[in-house]
């Protein structure tokens, strides 16, 4: 049973010796570190539900959709996670950077629901040691980082998901390729004469049409401190693994809030499904080339929830600059930036060089050999 509090708050403490149970990841219970007491997370049954995004949007900061957080922030990198009142200062996750500072309060809409930890923390530091460990012409700094893989947290990423039903309308040219002779001049044993030759002559014709598409679970990170390019190399994460919400998940465990708000969020999945409705429209004219001159959708029954996805995340500094690390906790694919060092590379250019030298010398030395 949680201790009373807020959802940042909450303790799970065992029945046997008072200690805290947080989670375990692959499991369905929360456990004690100090004495191995388990408690089994109760089994939820109710839908994820989602919501009527112009609807919520309409009443933002009212209504139950809603609670108060409060939440302490990184100074370095301005990631901004649920506060922990037994933890008054750390490390942030995300940089390294020291999280100190004043505690605020914000309105925010709570998560529908998550996506467990599937990877535990061992899991994750190996792999994370078997992908620093295969970089070339990294610092030695980051191989010992490898060796030891300390420094691991599990933080909960915001993300929005997004559903909406769409009609197209489009207006473009159909092209059909068409083989014509062409007559060219063309260099035949040194003299210049006419040939004919079959060449593709695309012929276009303009076109009207309409497309639709129902869009479903469009995925939104809600966090700006990650760099996009690490995130969309994590992989595909399974949202048929996602459960109702519940603080026993969250237990041992940090959680980010998020920082993009769902009108913008929303603008964002937009210009997903857009790339989504061209191609619909490039197949729908069809032909052997298409143009789209124009296309004008209509969004509707748009619908929408917060949820929360599991990620073990690693920071390390080099020369000043923080480079992270990060380990899907669904599927346990790692991805992160990578500092590179610069003696190392000179190093191996130089010896490249030398190799190159002694090839062309020896090859030099072949040549210019004479018969016995």
């Amino acid at each position: 049973m949680a201790v009373p509090g807020s959802a940042a708050e909450a303790r799970f403490p065992c029945h046997n010796c008072g200690a805290n149970l947080t989670f375990a990841p692959g499991t369905e219970v929360i456990r004690c570190g100090h004495c191995g007491a388990e408690n089994r997370i109760p089994d939820d049954a109710a839908p994820i539900e989602e919501m009527d995004f112009r609807g919520v949007v309409a009443t933002l900061g009212r209504g139950e959709a809603v609670e108060e957080k409060r939440t302490v922030k990184c100074e370095s990198c301005a990631a901004e996670f649920t506060f922990d009142p037994h933890v008054h200062a750390g490390a942030c996750p995300y940089c390294g950077g020291a999280i100190v500072g004043a505690v605020a309060t914000h309105t925010l809409l709570k998560p529908r629901g998550l996506v467990p930890f599937q990877i535990a923390g061992e899991e994750a530091r190996q792999r994370l040691k078997g992908w620093l460990g295969s970089l070339w012409f990294a610092p030695s700094g980051l191989k010992t980082h490898a060796r030891e893989a300390g420094g691991l947290s599990g933080i909960y990423v915001p993300y929005w998901t997004f559903d909406a039903e769409t009609q197209s309308t489009y207006f473009g040219e159909r092209g059909t390729a068409h083989h014509v002779p062409r007559t060219v001049m063309a260099r035949v044993q040194g003299r210049m004469v006419r040939q004919t030759r079959m060449v593709v002559e695309m012929r276009w014709r303009p076109v009207r049409g309409s497309v639709a598409r129902f869009f479903d679970d469009v995925l939104v990170l809600a966090s700006r401190t990650l760099p996009d390019h690490v995130v969309e190399r994590l992989g595909t994460w399974r949202l048929d693994a996602l459960v109702p919400y519940r603080e026993e998940y969250l237990s041992g465990f940090r959680s980010e809030t998020y920082q993009v708000d769902p009108q913008d969020g929303f603008a964002c999945a937009k210009d997903i499904m857009d790339r989504v409705i061209r191609a619909d429209v490039a197949r729908d004219i069809g032909g052997d080339a298409q143009r789209i001159h124009q296309v004008d959708t209509r969004f509707g029954n748009i619908r929408f929830k917060h949820i929360l996805l599991p990620l073990w995340t690693a920071a390390y500094r080099y020369k000043g600059k923080a480079y992270r690390f990060v380990v899907n906790g669904q599927t346990g694919e790692v991805q992160g930036e990578r500092p590179y060092s610069a003696w190392k590379i000179a190093f191996a250019v130089l010896l490249g060089l030398i190799a190159a030298a002694v090839v062309a010398y020896l090859y030099a030395e072949t040549q210019g050999a004479t018969p016995l």
